[in-house]
């Protein structure tokens, strides 16, 4: 692949199709060797982060429970909800491979975490050659600012929206007979997908960034339907979060309405002779 570039640069022609395609395939190749060194790593030290972080939110200990306790949660009939009093959950597994499986699985998601800026950086190199250097500057920072908000996403997803709504919905009963025991597989599964959803919902800038673009967004259009928009989010936030308290909604609203005016800035002004 080295030689080819090299050959490219010294020649000053044009890669053919299968030029460009003997990139790609080192590219994939030394994504996969990243992503292979890192589940095997993870794989490792697997049962240390289990515990210590993705069964966090299950233990009363957690920083945001502690947090929100500090600053006045517990009060009965407030606007808060009660994080005062002692919360636990074992999780439990009831099929004899879950764990196994779940320590495979985990570990692979994890690195894909882990390693999605060196992914990004790779898909950054093959694209470059293609690029004027007005493109290259416009798509570089797109990538930069896609990872950081993909992160910052899961971040919040972690550290805000599963433990709220893991805490709601495991102290929730339909009915004072039945007792909440939490299986392994549920678990993850919610904490996998309200972490990776967060993650996703934050490229939300990026899309109207890419949109705006094409042609097909502009920033008077994101203003005039500002009030359609936060009814949508509210919404949006109930079904992330369905406590029904005005903090937890608060908490899980207002990154939504950030991200929305965020992407009013960084898309253009109409042009002029199509306004």
């Amino acid at each position: 692949m080295a030689e080819v570039e090299d050959q490219e640069l010294e020649t000053g022609g044009a890669m053919t199709f299968w030029d460009h395609l003997e990139v790609l395939r080192w590219s994939i190749f030394r994504v996969a060797i990243a992503l292979f060194v890192v589940i095997v790593a993870c794989f490792i030290a697997m049962p240390h982060i289990f515990d210590s972080f993705i069964l966090g939110p299950t233990d009363g200990n957690f920083f945001l429970y502690r947090w929100l306790s500090f600053g006045g949660g517990g009060s009965k009939g407030g606007l808060m909800p009660d994080f005062s009093s002692d919360f636990h959950v074992d999780i439990i597994n009831i099929n004899v491979a879950s764990q196994f499986l779940t320590h495979i699985s985990t570990s692979f998601w994890m690195s894909l975490v882990i390693v999605f800026p060196y992914m990004i950086y790779e898909i950054w190199k093959f694209l470059k050659p293609a690029l004027y250097e007005n493109e290259e500057r416009s798509v570089k920072l797109a990538f930069a600012c896609g990872t950081v908000l993909f992160f910052l996403g899961c971040a919040i997803g972690y550290s805000v929206i599963f433990p709220v709504t893991f805490r709601f919905l495991t102290g929730y009963t339909v009915g004072n007979s039945i007792t909440n025991q939490i299986s392994l597989n549920s678990y993850m599964s919610n904490f996998l997908t309200l972490v990776f959803v967060m993650g996703v919902v934050f490229e939300i800038p990026m899309l109207a960034w890419v949109l705006s673009r094409m042609g097909l967004l502009y920033k008077d259009t994101l203003k005039n339907v500002r009030r359609y928009a936060v009814v949508v989010l509210l919404v949006m936030a109930a079904l992330i979060t369905p406590s029904g308290d005005p903090f937890t909604l608060s908490l899980v609203f207002l990154p939504l309405y950030l991200l929305y005016e965020l992407s009013i800035v960084v898309v253009k002004q109409r042009p002029v002779e199509e306004e």
